[in-house]
């Protein structure tokens, strides 16, 4: 570690402090100690490397550049695809704003997912893969496609293309949205917002029930009664009770936001 001109002091002042702290509760510790480089030589802007000051380096990998993400598992099909005009696996959208899926004709066991951005798909390729989800392990990876292409008109597709361009789940269509600093990888805890005043913490609770999840603790936000934090035995049944309840009716005009919490109860 170290300062942009080799002064120890810019470098370090934040940074030694995080030595020994955890990226994620329990694992991940950080190990910072100062570097005997006394510069670096940044070729590639992607998820190994960035060089700040000049963002227009290339990737060094033309799948970076990509928005698309190749997704494989047994449950692909019940997950992405399912009535009505969105996708039921609300997964991929808490991590960016799913443009389209497209389940393989000759593999059904396998998808195309399109994001809305390049770094949409690396967070989803990054907290996804090899999540276990409804009992099943999902395997994820960028694809070598730049996009989901939809069928021509007449062309038959047994519906296994969809187009979510327009929906109304996107969670980043607003241009510097919150909802960007609160992205966290899967947990046992839920994060839940757009409660209306009138719903009462019971009320939630039975809406959990009743849908087949167990609720071990739940806590409403002190200042802010709109949100608040819901806790599940184990994080296979946050992931199942996330993609089932995002978006649930609370009352005429409220549908309920689920996304994943930093935080325990």
């Amino acid at each position: 570690m170290y300062g942009p001109d080799g002064d120890d002091d810019d470098g370090g002042g934040d940074g030694t402090s995080l030595d020994g702290q955890n990226v994620y509760n329990s694992c991940c510790t950080l190990r910072i100690d100062y570097s005997k480089m006394q510069n670096l030589n940044v070729k590639y802007n992607n998820d190994k490397s960035r060089d700040y000051t000049n963002p227009n380096l290339p990737t060094g990998d033309a799948n970076l550049d990509a928005a698309s993400l190749a997704l494989g598992g047994e449950l692909l099909p019940q997950l992405l695809m399912g009535a009505g005009s969105q996708p039921r696996a609300r997964i991929p959208g808490v991590y960016g704003d799913v443009q389209r899926v497209k389940i393989l004709y000759n593999k059904k066991d396998s998808a195309l997912i399109q994001m809305a951005e390049p770094h949409q798909a690396l967070l989803a390729l990054t907290h996804m893969d090899k999540l276990r989800v409804f009992g099943k392990q999902i395997k994820v990876m960028l694809s070598k496609h730049q996009t989901v292409q939809l069928p021509k008109e007449g062309q038959p597709d047994a519906g296994l293309t969809k187009d979510y361009t327009n929906s109304t789940l996107h969670r980043f269509k607003k241009p510097g949205s919150k909802n960007y600093q609160n992205i966290y990888p899967p947990s046992a805890t839920l994060h839940l917002s757009n409660i209306p005043a009138t719903v009462a913490e019971e009320e939630i609770k039975d809406a959990f029930t009743k849908n087949g999840f167990t609720v071990k603790a739940f806590k409403f936000f002190p200042k802010d009664r709109k949100m608040a934090l819901i806790q599940m035995p184990n994080m296979d049944d946050a992931v199942a009770a996330l993609i089932k309840m995002h978006n649930y009716q609370l009352s005429e005009s409220n549908h309920l936001r689920v996304s994943f919490s930093k935080s325990n109860i």
